[in-house]
């Protein structure tokens, strides 16, 4: 069963249809249900992707109390306004990463690509810039503690945004085959037998990586 996704329809498609104009001309529309996949699909899931994920779930929460004591621990120590952004920081960098993580299980796992483009920009928009302020900003009293949590989880968000990136550019390329093949069957029904075989070898050479199917003998 198909786990539930928190983007709305409009979201959803409009991340799709980035993530095609990114990776390929073709638009392609992810159906947002769970698929039932026929014998010789190539499973998509990113396994390095997943391992990142797995481990960050379980580091996410020491990271949340080491800097949560930091922060307390050098808050009056720090001017205003920079007490402001420091808690600003943490807190959206703690909110986001919740969604992020989760966006990124549904989209490796079930191969959605809107939930996969969520999880890249959320990485890359979001959690990379305010990692890298706590990491070079001078002002906000760098502990030795911060700087050791903070440059574990920039390796994970680095290695994560590379994996994603990968990852969201073979799905994109694996449905635009999908969606050509399906295109070319429907053209070939009023064709007679050909339309089956044409659809294949346009599929082909789409993406040579699909399986021929064996010929039957006439």
């Amino acid at each position: 069963m198909a786990a539930h996704t928190p983007l709305p329809p409009n979201l959803r498609w409009g991340l799709a249809a980035f993530s095609g104009s990114l990776f390929i001309n073709n638009k392609t529309r992810d159906s947002g249900t769970a698929r039932s996949y026929p014998p010789a699909h190539e499973v998509l899931a990113n396994l390095p992707l997943q391992m990142m994920l797995y481990f960050n779930v379980y580091y996410f929460p020491v990271w949340f109390l080491a800097e949560g004591m930091m922060l307390q621990l050098k808050y009056q120590l720090l001017p205003q306004h920079y007490q402001f952004l420091l808690v600003a920081a943490f807190l959206i960098l703690s909110l986001a990463e919740g969604s992020r993580l989760y966006l990124g299980y549904v989209g490796n796992l079930q191969e959605k690509v809107p939930e996969l483009a969520g999880f890249l920009l959320l990485s890359f928009l979001i959690q990379l810039p305010l990692l890298l302020f706590l990491l070079t900003d001078s002002h906000v009293i760098r502990l030795p503690l911060e700087m050791a949590v903070h440059s574990l989880f920039l390796a994970f968000l680095l290695a994560e945004i590379t994996a994603a990136f990968l990852a969201l550019k073979t799905m994109t390329k694996q449905l635009a085959a999908q969606f050509y093949l399906r295109q070319l069957k429907e053209d070939g029904r009023g064709q007679g037998g050909t339309g089956g075989q044409a659809a294949e070898e346009g599929a082909m050479l789409w993406d040579p990586s699909i399986p021929r199917t064996p010929s039957r003998e006439q």
